[in-house]
């Protein structure tokens, strides 16, 4: 669940994605390697992309997003077994 505090967060978290996305469009489009002012050089697309995912993997693991971060996520369940969820919402 997202609080108005998170915002700013998983804006970040979106952000990295839509950039990891461009860069990898932009990798899949061209040469890994591109010529320089000295010769042959790594695809500067290839820092932006890893860069990029390096943000989102430590951003998502904030928000409990990735398989490792899920397995520490603890649901409260209640005294009548509810888990929770809508109907805790509405009663």
């Amino acid at each position: 669940m997202l609080t108005t505090w998170d915002v700013d967060a998983f804006l970040v978290l979106c952000e990295a994605l839509a950039r990891y996305r461009s860069a990898t469009q932009l990798v899949n489009g061209s040469a890994l390697l591109v010529q320089g002012g000295s010769g042959l050089m790594k695809n500067p697309a290839l820092q932006v992309q890893a860069e990029a995912e390096r943000t989102f993997l430590q951003v998502a693991a904030r928000f409990g997003l990735t398989p490792s971060d899920r397995q520490s996520i603890k649901v409260e369940v209640g005294r009548d077994g509810n888990k929770g969820g809508a109907d805790r919402l509405l009663s």
